[in-house]
């Protein structure tokens, strides 16, 4: 039976020093950014996936918010891959419940980018798709910078079920917000609509482009076409 200090040891296998280094720079792991406070063992993500596979069905949840409320991003990041994978290979609803709340109790683990969007989506979101959706709108209004994300992240498994309404109610609210990765996070989301479907998101866009960010409204824009874009980063666009 493999147990979490196996698993320490297994990641630990994968570790570089200056790959640690550069992480802590790129996740702004230094007093202010957004990452302060987080440690880096500098072990690469396609590393992490393949400890998780070895691990995720032997380390229990309670092993698994063990390493959600460690330092060490990596132990974070793969303990939400390790959650995904129980997600999604569990059978029943109570087993999907539990990893849930498991992650729900521990979401301030979940507190850098890369791990916001390496789970929401996949474990809120096919959670929430049916049920009542108050707890992402508690989120976006929370004031924190990582529930936010979450909240506008976890829309994406609604958008690939061509459910855009929760995604757009989202993004107006955090329309003004003052940080670049929920500025970043919303332009995605509205991007990821409008590959499925132009017309609800240029709607959406005529409405609100002129009060967003400039990064939400390009990350938005990325797959228009040259002229319209042109239009509305130079705000020509007319409205309804």
């Amino acid at each position: 039976m493999k147990n979490l200090q196996q698993f320490k040891s297994t990641l630990l296998n994968y570790a570089d020093k200056k790959k640690a280094l550069d992480m802590a720079r790129f996740f702004q792991a230094f007093p202010g950014g957004y990452g302060e406070g987080d440690t880096f063992l500098g072990v690469k993500v396609p590393d992490q996936r393949s400890v998780a596979k070895q691990f995720f069905k032997e380390l229990n949840l309670d092993n698994i918010a063990l390493l959600l409320n460690e330092n060490i991003h990596e132990h974070r990041l793969t303990a939400v891959f390790m959650l995904v994978l129980k997600y999604e290979k569990s059978k029943t609803a109570e087993e999907k419940k539990a990893v849930v709340d498991c992650y729900l109790k521990n979401i301030s683990g979940v507190n850098n980018w890369d791990i916001v969007d390496s789970s929401c989506h996949k474990i809120l979101g096919p959670w929430l798709i049916d049920k009542d959706k108050g707890l992402l709108y508690e989120f976006a209004h929370s004031g924190d910078l990582w529930l936010q994300r979450i909240a506008i992240i976890t829309t994406m498994h609604f958008i690939y079920n061509r459910q855009f309404d929760d995604a757009f109610r989202l993004a107006e609210i955090l329309l003004q917000h003052p940080h670049d990765l929920i500025h970043k996070a919303v332009g995605w989301m509205l991007r990821e609509i409008g590959n499925r479907d132009y017309d609800a998101e240029y709607r959406f866009l005529v409405k609100h482009y002129r009060q967003m960010p400039r990064t939400m409204l390009r990350y938005a824009i990325e797959k228009f076409d040259e002229d319209v874009r042109q239009g509305f980063l130079k705000g020509t666009i007319g409205d309804f």
